[in-house]
């Protein structure tokens, strides 16, 4: 057997082997890197999502108006409709399918009735746009609520789901330039919420007693999921940069507030 370093195994030495071992993990990680760099949906995050300013909101875009015309817009709809998330070897690689999957199929409920000044103006108070069939995934037809709640809530215990998912809306957490990687995602999950806790007109905006501060209404709607890590509170203490952390260091829930959601949708036609 020949090893990374271009030695026979058995006469390689103990450092040697250490090093082809590291040699092999790090070509795993590039490897899966290249492949969701590779991908359609990769490729069209890459082409169409790009920072930009919306009523005052700094924010990463979406060009939903040239989506149509990409193929790849339709590939990876097409490789989503196809995939098979069960075959997925680790929990970290399917978690990142489901996120990527909603992503997906937010961006094209917003493509499908282009164009919209929200993606809750495909639905009504009795049948919420949440709950409508937008797209398939393995064969089966979708709703973005199944999606978050029925999979990637009930099956991950990961309160960091809530700033992976994008619902295309100015408000939400930002749609990053790149699919989520299950050799990455603790990573790209960290740096989510280190981005939006940093935002001000979005994420978290600190009071100067370092004890309150205005946030996300998204904490507010999912308390519950941050209950578990000690609140919401200690989870913004903790997984804050830190900078903002400096600013949040006496944070309780009793000094919680919550900012308006805008759902205007995140379009880069909108943008100044």
């Amino acid at each position: 057997m020949i090893s990374a370093t271009g030695q026979r195994g058995a006469s390689a030495s103990p450092l040697e082997r250490l090093a082809a071992l590291v040699f092999c993990a790090f070509l795993l990680v590039a490897g899966r890197a290249a492949a969701a760099e590779q991908s359609a949906y990769g490729r069209l995050l890459a082409r169409h999502v790009s920072a930009g300013t919306v009523a005052g909101v700094e924010l990463n875009l979406v060009d939903y108006r040239a989506l149509p015309a990409d193929p790849d817009y339709r590939r990876a709809l097409e490789d989503l409709a196809k995939a098979r998330p069960g075959d997925l070897a680790t929990i970290a690689d399917r978690f990142a399918f489901w996120v990527n999957a909603y992503n997906l199929l937010a961006i094209k409920t917003v493509v499908d009735r282009y164009p919209v000044e929200s993606i809750k103006d495909g639905g009504n108070f009795l049948f919420p746009i949440w709950k409508k069939k937008v797209g398939e995934v393995a064969g089966r037809e979708y709703s973005l609520d199944e999606i978050e709640h029925g999979i990637l809530r009930a099956r991950f215990s990961e309160p960091r789901v809530h700033f992976a998912v994008v619902c295309a809306s100015l408000s939400c957490p930002d749609l990053r330039a790149e699919p989520y990687e299950g050799a990455r995602l603790d990573e790209q999950l960290g740096d989510q919420v280190e981005r939006f806790l940093a935002n001000p007109a979005k994420g978290l905006r600190p009071a100067a007693d370092a004890r309150r501060a205005q946030v996300s209404s998204i904490f507010d709607w999912f308390e519950e999921d941050f209950a578990a890590g000690g609140g919401v509170a200690r989870f913004i203490r903790e997984n804050a940069n830190a900078a903002t952390r400096r600013r949040v260091s006496g944070l309780t829930e009793d000094g919680l507030s919550y900012l308006s959601y805008d759902w205007s949708v995140n379009d880069r036609a909108r943008a100044r």
